[in-house]
């Protein structure tokens, strides 16, 4: 699965997680850029993630992405 299309699975993730169609996730996307984007909100992305690509993030993982792409980076760890 490329990239591309792993950042387009996410971002529909994002639209319903979030409820807002007009989310343009990018790969530097981050908390900071979306107002609703909270600890349980955090929580309900990773779990849409999950559930999606059918795998569970490690912990260490889950605290230490910073961005979208690192999502994807280890989305495609994972599926490899």
């Amino acid at each position: 699965m490329s990239r591309e299309v792993i950042l387009a699975k996410v971002n529909e993730i994002f639209w319903d997680v979030f409820d807002d169609e007009s989310l343009e996730i990018t790969e530097a996307t981050n908390a900071d850029d979306i107002e609703d984007w909270d600890s349980l909100t955090h929580i309900s992305l990773i779990e849409a993630v999950e559930s999606e690509f059918d795998f569970k993030f490690a912990m260490k993982d889950v605290v230490g992405m910073k961005n979208v792409g690192e999502m994807i980076d280890i989305i495609e760890r994972e599926m490899a």
